[in-house]
């Protein structure tokens, strides 16, 4: 199979994946089910791209082998996150915005299917990984990718745990996370996952692939500007007075050592 007819295949088997996901959603009326499979989209993908694509075999089971990791430890931890606690407040805001009686076809296209579209671009510098070779052995450009998939994960795993036990303790009720990966960035996690993808990115760049570098800026751009910082700073900044001083003090994306 060519490059491009893998790449519509995936994006076919995302589609039918989304449609079905949309189906559950439809009968137990939680359209928010759509964002722990997330990281799981992206390991079907992967898992489709590896078995079709004929690149450099040693660097397509790097990639998989990270992607896997990465892509199940956020679908479950954030399937675990949302055990039990219904329907996200975006969602339910939609559903009082369109109508209930039509917002169960209006998520397809606005929740599923638009989701299912930025995975299926995102997921280029997969592809391209494992379809191109780039020569005969691991580049150090491989090497450099690890480097920074590892510390990508390290913030953005230990990011999520250490704020999942944060909100564990009553204690900390109403207070602000400035601890641990919190101390240099106040965002550890979104910086974390930004960066993993910066790390598939240069995968593909290593195999002498350079256009899905522009997935990469794709989901950084998403996570910064879109559903991830910009969206929660307005809440924070809203709902934890502690939180200007947080501001003042630490590094919004890019880790830093704080202010004094």
């Amino acid at each position: 199979m060519g490059y491009l007819e893998i790449y519509f295949s995936g994006l076919l088997i995302i589609v039918m994946a989304m449609t079905l996901l949309w189906l559950v959603s439809v009968f137990i009326k939680n359209a928010s089910i759509v964002d722990p499979f997330w990281g799981l989209g992206f390991v079907i993908a992967g898992v489709f791209y590896y078995y079709n694509a004929e690149g450099l075999e040693i660097r397509k089971l790097i990639v998989l082998t990270l992607l896997i990791i990465w892509g199940w430890r956020l679908s479950i931890y954030l399937g675990w996150r949302n055990l039990g606690k219904g329907e996200d407040f975006r969602y339910q805001q939609f559903r009082k915005d369109f109508g209930e009686k039509r917002y169960w076809w209006i998520s397809f296209f606005q929740v599923f299917l638009l989701q299912g579209v930025l995975l299926w671009l995102i997921s280029a510098p997969l592809l391209s990984a494992q379809f191109y070779s780039g020569g005969s052995d691991l580049t150090y450009i491989d090497y450099v990718a690890i480097m920074i998939w590892i510390i990508g994960f390290s913030f953005e795993a230990g990011g999520d745990y250490q704020l999942a036990r944060f909100k564990s303790d009553p204690k900390n009720k109403g207070k602000v996370l400035n601890t641990g990966f919190w101390k240099y960035t106040r965002h550890p996690n979104y910086f974390g996952d930004a960066a993993v993808w910066w790390a598939y990115g240069l995968f593909s760049v290593a195999a002498e692939s350079y256009l899905p570098l522009l997935s990469s800026l794709l989901m950084t751009l998403l996570i910064v500007k879109v559903s991830g910082v910009s969206l929660l700073e307005k809440t924070l900044k809203n709902t934890k007075p502690q939180y200007k001083d947080y501001v003042e003090k630490t590094p919004a994306f890019f880790p830093w050592f704080p202010k004094n």
